[in-house]
């Protein structure tokens, strides 16, 4: 795939082959196991409960070894199947079914034997998932927000958390033993007289199954392994598979003692831990520190060669890719291409400030280029210090148009961590989670960003409208007056005050409902295991176990919010070109009309856009973000005060693929922007309305309150492979780069090396560009998996000149 990284293995490059033609299959195993746990287990407490679910599903599923694998572990009956979750939901399941290979973009297909299993197994699950029972929990008042799309929280109860990255480091030092004997060492000191310790019990009781249904299976690997070494007699193929078998007699169950040992503890870990709950953005942290000592003493003693140590990585990046996960169509929108975004993160400092790039930081970023897939998602933590090599070697990656690595800054995240509570130390090992929230590996719980989305347009379109939905009709809020009896700008602002107050307020609502109905109806045992301080507290992580515990909601639309605003103000109160009441009455006939289009032309081209770092806007959206964050430091979440540091809300702007969905249910909004467009994609301006260069775009986003959105500032940028060709303009690239961190307080950004002619190329002809791909939001995908809605959004997106 690339010439100045090198190619992959002949044997790595089959197995790539073999898995990007896998049919996408919807596979029932799980969903099988499950049913039949719940049933079996039915009486027991929930710890126990969901530990015989995983013990199980573990038990019973396919297992298999691919011809070119080196480590061994399969999520589903065939690679990039996606299992069914039916205790979190199946009315969408039931309801799809047959339109699942029929979908404009992440197809799936499912037999009609699959079909029918899923079917019959439906009724047992009738009154008893997550989705039925949150949505019953929730307030009527704010159901009508989450009806409404206003606020959307469906993929919070259509399948588990995750957003977060376990101890991985512990595990491959000390293995699950060590866990497992923390956990006997807890048991044997509670005192059963408290009702509290008898549910500490259960906990501890449901660890131990799961550490050994864990163990159980690396054992079942192992037989199959030594079955068909026993059965080759390719003698180089029969000395692997010895010795895979091996291995997993030993880990992940004992610690590892060689790089080897530690890339197959990890992916098995990983994968459990996915088949457990399908919460995605499971993220493996820091590889490059934890595994270092690893991979140097292996290199050291002879026992591996860069080379095959780069194999074996590519080797675990092909089976992190094979990973998949089906949602409905609705959530779908939200996250088009299947992501899972399973994150790496290299680079960034050590806890006393120093570079902490390595060898292996190389060696990551190598085998990334390599494989050329979009899983797992790569981020470099930036920092001053940062080595130049090290950088430079990141922009070749950068131009090979997979649309990584991301970058995130150590210079706004860490400070911004420590003020939030986190130690020193802790803040110098965070990574990114997911796409570009942060958190710290094995210490952090669930969900550090992505609980629900809010629909900023909508949001000031109620606000227009005296607390109405303008679409619906539903009252929602007592409003601050209708739009057109307004005098002045300031009335709308104070109009976005009160709705963005009241919003918040229904967010909270929302998420506590969904947190509560997870906390009390699901657990993932495992996972909590491996998360600090669960197994001391005996406290699950949606009961509070872990060591920090701080979430963000997400704000979506951000830059037609700063658009609209801009053009209220400025058209409309400023200048006088349009009155309130035609400005009204053009957005809701949706522009349409010769009066509607000279409304909308003068909303769209007079007044200042986000991006062009004009204080005009700028400053604008700045005041009503401050609005909101102001209302989400007075809330807390479900832990707060149950042990964890923090409990805290924080901002985010990690809106994945969400732009398309709520833009479809969004009317005409003031910035000119029809009914049912997409909004604008994180916290990047408006399609072509960022006209002054990409440093400009750069100064007017470090104008939002940066510090205050730890739950990820998301910046795409798109350029045209062309500018990126010489020496000159990737130097240039470079240096704008570290002004935009070094200078301007800059928290994330990334970009899509893709020309708008090869993307519309590939929409004509697809068979001709399989291997394309894009970045969509804090991800990366297959162009071609996208829904046709997706792929002209990313199209249309500017196209920045260096």
């Amino acid at each position: 795939m690339s010439r100045y990284f090198g190619e992959l293995t002949a044997r790595m490059n089959r197995y790539r082959e073999n898995v990007l033609e896998s049919k996408r299959w919807v596979c029932v195993e799980r969903a099988v196991s499950t049913t039949e746990a719940y049933e079996r287990y039915a009486a027991q407490p929930l710890a126990i409960k969901r530990a015989r679910m995983l013990e199980t599903i573990l038990d019973n599923m396919t297992i298999y070894i691919e011809d070119e694998t080196l480590i061994a572990g399969n999520q589903a009956s065939s690679n990039c199947a996606a299992p069914i979750f039916p205790e979190y939901a199946m009315d969408w399941v039931i309801d799809e079914l047959d339109q699942f290979d029929k979908r404009d973009g992440d197809v799936f297909h499912i037999t009609e034997e699959n079909k029918q299993i899923l079917r019959d197994i439906a009724p047992i699950w009738k009154g008893k998932t997550i989705k039925e029972k949150a949505l019953a929990g929730m307030p009527d008042e704010s159901r009508l927000f989450y009806d409404l799309g206003i606020i959307k929280a469906e993929g919070n109860i259509t399948s588990g958390d995750a957003h977060i990255a376990v101890n991985y480091g512990r595990i491959i030092r000390e293995g699950l033993e060590s866990f497992k004997d923390q956990t006997r060492e807890a048991m044997l000191k509670l005192d059963l007289t408290d009702y509290r310790n008898q549910e500490k019990m259960h906990f501890y009781k449901g660890i131990l199954i799961t550490i050994d249904a864990v163990t159980k299976l690396a054992g079942r690997y192992s037989l199959l392994a030594s079955e068909m070494a026993a059965g080759t007699t390719d003698p180089v193929r029969k000395a692997e598979l010895e010795k895979m078998s091996s291995t997993l007699k030993k880990v992940p169950y004992s610690k590892a003692d060689s790089f080897y040992e530690a890339v197959q503890s990890i992916w098995l870990v990983h994968l459990v831990l996915q088949i457990e709950s399908n919460g995605h953005s499971l993220s493996y942290g820091r590889m490059d520190q934890y595994l270092y000592d690893f991979y140097m003493d292996d290199l050291r003693k002879g026992r591996t060669t860069e080379d095959e140590a780069c194999e074996l990585l590519t080797n675990l990046w092909i089976k992190t890719y094979t990973i998949n996960k089906i949602r409905s169509w609705s959530h779908t929108q939200y996250s088009a291409g299947s992501p899972l975004y399973q994150n790496v993160t290299i680079g960034g400092q050590t806890p006393d400030g120093k570079d902490a790039v390595n060898e292996l930081s190389y060696l990551i970023l190598k085998s990334d280029a390599k494989v050329h897939l979009p899983q797992p998602n790569l981020t470099v933590r930036y920092h001053r210090g940062l080595d130049s090599r090290f950088m430079n070697e990141a922009i070749e990656l950068m131009k090979l148009g997979t649309g990584m690595p991301a970058f995130n800054s150590d210079e706004v995240i860490i400070p911004s961590l420590i003020e939030k509570g986190v130690s020193r130390e802790d803040a110098y090992n965070y990574s990114a989670i997911g796409c570009v929230e942060v958190g710290v590996p094995g210490k952090w719980g669930y969900r550090c960003t992505g609980m629900s989305f809010l629909n900023y347009p909508k949001t000031l379109l109620i606000a227009m409208n005296d607390g109405v939905d303008p679409k619906s009709g539903s009252y929602l809020m007592e409003g601050a007056g209708k739009f057109t009896g307004f005098k002045s700008f300031d009335e709308v602002m104070a109009a976005w005050d009160r709705t963005i107050t009241q919003f918040t307020k229904e967010q909270v609502i929302i998420d506590a409902a969904v947190d509560r109905t997870l906390e009390l109806n699901t657990m993932d045992v495992l996972c909590s295991a491996l998360v600090d301080d669960c197994i001391d507290r005996g406290l699950s992580l949606k009961e509070g176990g872990a060591v920090y515990d701080m979430i963000s909601d997400l704000q979506v639309g951000i830059a037609n919010l700063a658009d609209s605003l801009s053009a209220i103000k400025k058209c409309v109160f400023d200048e006088r070109l349009v009155t309130p009441q035609e400005l009204w009455s053009a957005m809701m006939n949706n522009y349409e009309g010769s009066e509607g289009e000279r409304i909308r032309r003068i909303m769209s081209e007079v007044p200042p856009k986000y991006g062009n770092d004009d204080d005009y806007v700028d400053l604008l959206i700045r005041e009503a973000y401050d609005m909101h964050i102001r209302e989400m430091k007075k809330y807390h979440n479900t832990r707060f005060g149950r042990g964890p540091i923090g409990g805290n809300y924080y901002a985010g702007t990690s809106s994945i693929s969400a732009n398309i969905g709520q833009g479809l249910g969004t009317l005409a909004t003031p910035d000119g922007r029809m009914a049912g467009e997409p909004l604008a994609e994180g916290c990047a301006p408006c399609h072509n309305a960022d006209r002054s260069g990409p440093t400009a775009v750069f100064k007017s986003v470090s104008k939002l309150p940066t510090k205050e959105i730890t739950g990820g500032v998301l910046l795409n940028q798109k350029v045209n492979p062309q500018t990126l060709q010489s020496e000159e303009d990737k130097m240039k690239l470079i240096m704008m780069l570290r002004t935009f961190f070094n200078r301007l307080d800059g928290f994330h950004v990334q970009y899509n090396v893709v020309s708008r002619d090869t993307m519309r190329e590939a929409q004509q002809h697809p068979e001709k560009h399989r291997d394309l791909i894009v970045r969509v939001a804090g991800y990366s995908a297959f162009f071609n998996v996208l829904s046709r809605k997706t792929q002209d959004d990313i199209i249309e997106r500017t196209e920045q000149i260096i």
